[in-house]
């Protein structure tokens, strides 16, 4: 007998008249509002301006999210080009798959740019993004809950998620499952509370503090993938995920390593954001900070000639 679980939301969109308001999208928007605060706050304390962030993520969110849905096509693409499939649903983001992979790896080429413009190291700049990326992605999984998506094996535990939805080919389901979705939003928290600890107890630098988050998110990710039963491809007995997630853990290893050795502590605040000393000056004064002009040509003595003097 059932004695508690926790209720799935009986839909994931709100109408304002004809404009559709989806949880989803909310999620996502929350969670790239939290990372950019808190990436703010722990840039501006290691030195740097307080918009450098905000500058960089315009680049890395598009990116991000395009990433993480192509991610999500290629290795999903039964579901958008089978038998009966319909090719177009591919950009239906708003109906969840995002695949996390994807949209770091493409995020980073976008942070990457946004960071050549501003005149920044990108590893500096992840390091100080890390652990609001964790956050963002706890925020993010709330999406799946209202979207009745990525839940885990049958459970009786007293958190077991109780779904009931009418998956596209007409089966039902209906049954309490592992709630996947909160284990994986907990998780992500507890990744980002460690990230903050470990940079102030070993002052990471050069990109080891994301680093950090990369190898302790796939940590979780593994044994999260191993609950779920949704659609995916399997290779020697593994989730395609997990396989991700062991490759992904051991590069990041390998990176804390090798970097730690070579590039000890962290990047001097003077290096981290030198375009922005202009803009913080201005606003903390109000007035423009005019250019330095350059320095006034030596006169050389004028030497009055005599009758005579060879010219």
């Amino acid at each position: 007998m059932e004695i508690a679980y926790i209720p799935s939301p009986s839909r994931g969109v709100l109408y304002l008249g004809p404009v559709p308001l989806r949880a989803y999208a909310f999620c996502i928007i929350i969670g790239v509002v939290v990372a950019v605060w808190l990436g703010s706050k722990r840039w501006v304390a290691r030195g740097g301006a307080k918009h450098t962030v905000g500058d960089i993520a315009v680049w890395a969110v598009p990116f991000g999210l395009v990433g993480g849905r192509l991610y999500h096509v290629i290795t999903d693409h039964q579901l958008y080009f089978g038998n009966g499939m319909n090719p177009w649903n591919a950009f239906k983001i708003w109906e969840g798959g995002l695949g996390i992979w994807g949209a770091i790896a493409l995020g980073a080429v976008g942070a990457w740019i946004g960071a050549r413009r501003r005149g920044v190291p990108l590893p500096a700049y992840a390091d100080a993004i890390a652990p609001g990326i964790a956050l963002a992605q706890a925020c993010g999984r709330w999406g799946n809950w209202f979207n009745q998506e990525l839940y885990g094996k049958p459970t009786t535990l007293p958190w077991g998620l109780k779904i009931h939805k009418v998956m596209p080919d007409g089966t039902v389901v209906d049954g309490v499952f592992h709630p996947t979705f909160l284990y994986e939003s907990l998780w992500c928290i507890g990744v980002a509370l460690l990230v903050i600890w470990a940079d102030r107890r070993f002052t990471l630098g050069h990109g080891r503090a994301f680093a950090v988050y990369v190898a302790a998110y796939t940590v979780g990710r593994f044994w999260i993938e191993y609950l779920r039963i949704d659609e995916a491809h399997h290779f020697l007995g593994l989730r395609l995920n997990d396989w991700t997630s062991i490759v992904v853990f051991l590069g990041a290893v390998a990176y804390l390593v090798i970097v730690g050795r070579k590039r000890p502590g962290r990047e001097a605040p003077d290096s981290i954001d030198p375009a922005a000393r202009i803009e913080e000056l201005t606003e903390s004064t109000g007035d423009s900070v005019p250019s330095p002009s350059p320095a006034p040509a030596e006169e050389k003595p004028v030497v009055e000639k005599k009758p005579g003097d060879p010219s």
